[in-house]
């Protein structure tokens, strides 16, 4: 989270700004084990947008989560990206 500024990165693509308090997997971990603890697959958001990424009861992606896997490059900071 530190590497947001503790700010929900998901909300911060719609023009909002709100508090993050949980780090997801881009990429599941559970199924891509390999890319668990690298900085590029790990995004902070809020609770509330991480319902939106994932459901919660059945740990699948959701339409949302599975967009933001498809934009995210294995490997590539997108954090770096983003600053230039």
């Amino acid at each position: 989270m530190r590497l947001d500024g503790y700010v929900c990165r998901v909300a911060k693509m719609y023009g909002r700004t709100e508090e993050a308090n949980t780090v997801h997997h881009i990429y599941p971990a559970d199924e891509y084990p390999e890319y668990a603890w690298c900085d590029w697959n790990l995004i902070s958001v809020s609770s509330a947008s991480h319902n939106k990424l994932e459901n919660r009861l059945t740990g699948e992606l959701t339409a949302l989560g599975r967009q933001l896997m498809q934009m995210t490059k294995p490997g590539v900071d997108w954090r770096r990206k983003q600053k230039k």
